[in-house]
């Protein structure tokens, strides 16, 4: 009995179990600010390997618009006179292609941007708007550096800062938002459809000369009147129209201003708004699909 006593109380007393702390799912704003994270870390790995191991580096980024800019200036100004009575039309035709070149690396660059990076969908879980943004955010750090040396081309042709410069980045971002949705839809509509590169490298070079980039916008007022309104209608010619006021002739009219009733904005401000809606809600409904169909 004392034996069997003194085994009793020498025995250890039984642990409790450890307390298992349960992760809580994350909220709607971790998923976002994760969704911001992987954007902008693709997109910064992207940028840097765009110039590894090239001698010029970022300035390739200047090569192809400022050389562009020379040969399209001395046509159209030297052999077609398109220059004559208007402000400042080199400066003009800088930005618009550099601002042109933004939207069309964009929408080009995501066009088979879900395909090519197939390994990188399949292999980790992640929401797969993150590749056609990055693709968004790249060319936009592009743009920066490319800005940069127009502003300094702007103050050697004696066109200073003005109030109106501050437009500039709410014209850019609404640029922004018009390639991030128009390069979603893109991104989805390849991996079902691989006729959709060559379709839209055939419209965007449509674009490009339906959209005031080699001639202002005020030049089709005075040769097109009746087609005017239905020219500005177009998001990329109402962007060059407000940039043209805001960054290369103050006296040149703003977009609300060229319209005649300012209510008409609306219009390609909603078809701006309304393509990225479009692009979001398409991408989102065919992507949970794409790892299946690549």
């Amino acid at each position: 009995m004392t034996e069997m006593t003194d085994t009793m109380l020498k025995t250890p007393p039984v642990s409790e179990p450890p307390v298992v702390q349960i992760a809580e799912p994350p909220t709607r704003g971790d998923e976002i600010r994760r969704l911001i994270t992987l954007t902008w870390t693709l997109a910064l790995s992207d940028w840097k390997l765009r110039f590894y191991g090239s001698a010029l580096g970022l300035a390739w980024t200047l090569v192809r618009p400022f050389a562009l800019f020379g040969v399209i200036y001395i046509v159209f100004t030297e052999i077609a006179g398109l220059d004559k009575n208007v402000p400042n039309y080199g400066l003009y035709i800088l930005y618009a292609l550099v601002l042109f070149s933004f939207f069309a690396e964009t929408t080009n660059g995501c066009v088979q941007a879900l395909v090519s990076r197939e390994n990188l969908l399949r292999k980790m879980q992640f929401n797969p708007v993150v590749i056609p943004l990055a693709i968004s955010v790249t060319a936009l750090l592009n743009l920066g550096m490319t800005l940069i040396a127009v502003f300094i081309f702007s103050l050697a042709t004696g066109v200073y800062p003005t109030w109106t410069w501050l437009e500039l980045p709410v014209i850019v971002a609404v640029l922004f938002i018009l390639a991030s949705g128009v390069g979603m839809l893109l991104s989805v509509l390849y991996v079902r459809y691989r006729d959709v590169q060559p379709i839209w490298e055939v419209f965007t070079q449509v674009l490009f000369y339906a959209s005031a980039i080699l001639y202002v916008p005020t030049l089709v007022a005075e040769r097109a009147e009746d087609y005017y309104r239905i020219f500005l209608c177009n998001p990329m010619a109402a962007i060059f129209t407000q940039m043209r006021k805001a960054m290369v002739d103050g006296g040149a009219p703003s977009i609300t201003r060229a319209f005649e009733q300012p209510e008409f904005v609306l219009i390609p401000l909603g078809l701006i708004f309304g393509i990225f809606a479009l692009g979001v809600w398409f991408f989102l409904r065919e992507s949970p699909r794409v790892a299946e169909n690549l």
